[in-house]
């Protein structure tokens, strides 16, 4: 896709990101209309990324309802603080596109379903499994399996993360084994 293109013109994407962003969003068709601001922030609680819907728009129709995905503007990468924007583009495809298989499973919510579903994030250990692993999913169905794994090679070997954001990356999310038995059985589309 061009960059000069209106696919996206629905959306808030920053410049630094914009083809990363953009490379994840052709993986999702579905999303196509659907209003997503990209927003960088100074500090996301316990996150590099996080996709939530707007909350003005719960108090509409779901087709209506518009979301945001925060990315931290910068990340610590084997100890040195480096802006978000030099990771790796595979890796940022990735997590982008996790972030977006998030959106996908919001897109099925009732905002009754939303509410319940953010109490349930918020409280129970479990649930995040659940939803973490949701959006793995859901990336991987949409073709962004290999960029999925890349991250977390990232994010597990290369980033430096401490030993205790590594354990808690293997509890939460898919690990490599079961993303790539995904990718083998994803139905191929004539």
């Amino acid at each position: 896709m061009k960059l000069n293109d209106k696919k996206y013109i629905q959306n808030s994407i920053p410049n630094e990101l914009k083809n990363v962003i953009i490379k994840a969003l052709d993986f999702y068709p579905d999303l196509v209309d659907v209003s997503i601001e990209f927003k960088l922030s100074e500090n996301i609680r316990k996150s590099v990324m996080q996709a939530q819907p707007k909350f003005k728009t719960m108090l509409g129709s779901r087709k209506k309802r518009a979301y945001i995905i925060k990315i931290s503007r910068f990340f610590s990468l084997k100890g040195k603080v480096t802006p978000i924007h030099e990771l790796p583009e595979d890796v940022l495809v990735g997590w982008i596109g996790h972030e977006l298989g998030h959106v996908m499973d919001y897109l099925q919510r009732s905002n009754w379903s939303m509410l319940v579903f953010g109490i349930g994030y918020l409280t129970s250990r479990s649930f995040i499994i659940s939803a973490e692993r949701s959006a793995d999913t859901y990336a991987v169905n949409h073709g962004l399996g290999k960029y999925i794994l890349k991250t977390k090679q990232f994010i597990l070997h290369e980033a430096g993360m401490s030993d205790a954001y590594i354990e808690k990356i293997n509890k939460l999310y898919l690990p490599p084994e079961e993303i790539m038995h995904l990718m083998e059985n994803i139905p191929i589309e004539n």
